[in-house]
């Protein structure tokens, strides 16, 4: 089973391109960072994760430079995302810079999505809460257009693109696509729909909810299996174990929001799960 991880970077914690070479220098198989643009000051939100909000929130790197940097001092590092937030963005230079940073890493790029949960923060970027998922899967739907090998027209609810010559393309046709979010009916038909698996935060209760998605994918005439990978996980030899007997392929690991040598000491002490 492959070990990625993941971090809040942020103006106060290790750098991109010396925790890239660390992971690939010591046979991690990826990082994925997490994004928000902004965290409101005055919000009326909970935060999910229970409150005070972690002060590493309000202070990330974007993503896609962070993420572009580790991609310059590796060859073989896995890069992702988890999560881009698609509504916060312009899909026509969201695909743009995904097409890039896929094409200039050797198409090592996933691209982990997921709905979001400040309500305040997506209100700025001019978000309608109520339709964010469907907001989210119309731009999916154009990036893809704007990946395809020829020039492909797209018309959704929520915008459209003409059929464009846009370069470069990823390296292997459209990124991998994962959806975050919470188990359920709803989710899982969209990650049948249009995604390519699930990144489910904590990994608990996979044994329930695995093979739930696995039939919802089979319902929807997919072929094979949906990509699960669960996600910010606290590790265990126990929970690892768990998810290889789950037929899992992959798990991403937690990392401490700091500098540089508690990073490192958190590294040497995941090294056992290698």
């Amino acid at each position: 089973m492959r070990i990625a991880t993941t971090i809040f970077l942020t103006d106060e914690t290790i750098r991109p391109d010396r925790l890239g070479r660390e992971l690939e220098q010591r046979g991690f198989a990826g990082l994925y960072l997490p994004e928000h643009t902004h965290i409101p000051a005055s919000r009326d939100t909970p935060a999910p994760m229970g409150e005070p909000l972690p002060r590493e929130y309000g202070r990330t790197l974007d993503a896609f430079i962070a993420l572009g940097q580790a991609a310059a001092v590796t060859e073989r590092l896995a890069l992702g995302t988890g999560i881009t937030l698609v509504t916060q963005h312009d899909p026509v230079d969201l695909a743009k810079q995904i097409a890039t940073l896929d094409f200039l890493s050797g198409g090592r790029f996933t691209l982990g999505i997921g709905y979001g949960w400040n309500v305040e923060e997506a209100a700025d970027h001019g978000v309608e809460w109520s339709t964010r998922r469907e907001l989210t899967r119309d731009r999916v739907a154009l990036m893809r257009a704007l990946w395809a090998a020829e020039p492909t027209a797209y018309q959704g609810t929520f915008g459209s693109v003409r059929a464009s010559f846009a370069h470069p393309k990823p390296a292997h046709g459209a990124p991998r696509i994962l959806l975050g979010g919470s188990a359920g009916p709803k989710l899982f038909g969209q990650i049948a729909e249009y995604a390519d698996g699930w990144l489910p935060i904590g990994g608990r209760g996979l044994t329930e909810t695995v093979p739930v998605l696995r039939q919802a994918w089979s319902d929807a005439g997919r072929p094979g299996e949906p990509v699960v990978v669960p996600y910010a996980v606290r590790p265990s030899p126990g929970k690892l174990a768990h998810y290889r007997e789950l037929g899992l392929q992959e798990v991403v690991l937690q990392l401490p929001p700091a500098g540089e040598a508690e990073v490192l000491r958190t590294l040497d002490d995941f090294a056992q799960y290698l």
